[in-house]
């Protein structure tokens, strides 16, 4: 059978058709897919700006523009795995744990499917849904995260399950492992050292931007496969790992980050990982400019699907 692959730009403009990621067919059958491509558009639990929510409908309206072809890595990737776009999570606005529900209710079959899940978000507490689906699969993950924000507080204005939150919560029900699990781009002002202690404390590696702008790339790679080693391994990538002067389109922007350039170089270099599913976060249209923000999240997932394809070449 075929692989699912995007239409072919040469006989069908890139501007043309109804918008799925890469313009992928939109199926919910698994059979003869490598990949799926979901949405979550919830933004509920964002504590400063909201607006994610249409972060997956501005990254398929920026994404026609990515090809197929990698030329870093030298290949087609769709001569390799084949893809769908799932469609949307059916979130329950207002309802943080009824969205959870519907997350996992989703993507289970997926994971049951052997397919891996690369989600658009949504603020960054819809991937404690996502680690729950993935772990009923896998067992115990490996956390890789790409971030500004360690993401590990206990209680926010009151509330335990918040953007802010998700993986204290995801340590506590086990769900998965903070010894092998790496966060890489923390920076900024903070309310407290806690906020990046409490991490280390719970067993997490942690990066700080400004280590990371020490380092060699070979370093920074070393120290993650090294972290993670065999184990499956969730990569969640929050937008604002990047520099908000290259990703402004985001909920609590951080000065100071990467460029984008050597975001993707860092992408690329993730090869012999034993990925299992994949999440990119936080892009908020209403702030983005000319779409750079959408684009380069299309892009960083694009990199994501070269990862598997080149564990299958």
């Amino acid at each position: 059978m075929a692989n699912y692959r995007p239409i072919d730009p040469s006989r069908n403009p890139r501007f043309a058709g109804i918008r799925t990621f890469m313009r992928l067919p939109n199926k919910t059958k698994l059979e003869n897919a490598d990949f799926a491509i979901v949405g979550v558009p919830f933004d509920n639990a964002a504590s400063y700006r909201s607006g994610a929510r249409y972060g997956p409908e501005a990254i398929r309206s920026a994404s026609p523009l990515v090809r197929t072809y990698s030329y870093q890595h030298q290949i087609n990737l769709f001569d390799y795995v084949s893809g769908i776009d799932y469609g949307d999570v059916a979130v329950i606005p207002g309802d943080i744990h009824e969205t959870y529900r519907q997350i996992s209710t989703t993507l289970a079959p997926i994971y049951e499917a052997g397919v891996i899940p690369i989600v658009m978000g949504g603020d960054h507490s819809i991937t404690l849904g996502e680690l729950r689906a993935a772990s009923k699969t896998y067992g115990k993950l490996a956390l890789l995260q790409f971030d500004s924000h360690a993401d590990v507080g206990d209680i926010h204005l009151g509330q335990k399950y918040t953007h802010g939150t998700p993986f204290r919560r995801a340590v506590e029900e086990k769900l998965i492992d903070p010894a092998h699990s790496i966060q890489i781009g923390m920076r900024g002002s903070l309310d407290g050292p806690e906020e990046i202690d409490d991490a280390k404390d719970l067993g997490f590696q942690v990066i700080t931007t400004d280590e990371l702008l020490s380092m060699e790339q070979s370093e920074l790679i070393a120290a993650i496969k090294n972290r993670v080693k065999d184990m499956p391994v969730f990569m969640t990538f929050d937008i604002d790992f990047i520099d908000p002067a290259f990703a402004p389109g985001t909920g609590t922007p951080e000065v100071g980050g990467v460029l984008s350039r050597e975001a993707l170089q860092i992408m690329r270099k993730l090869t012999n990982i034993n990925f299992v599913g994949f999440d990119l976060v936080e892009v908020l249209p209403l702030y983005d400019t000319g779409e750079i923000t959408a684009s380069l999240a299309a892009n960083i997932m694009f990199e994501m699907i070269a990862l598997i394809a080149l564990e299958r070449a």
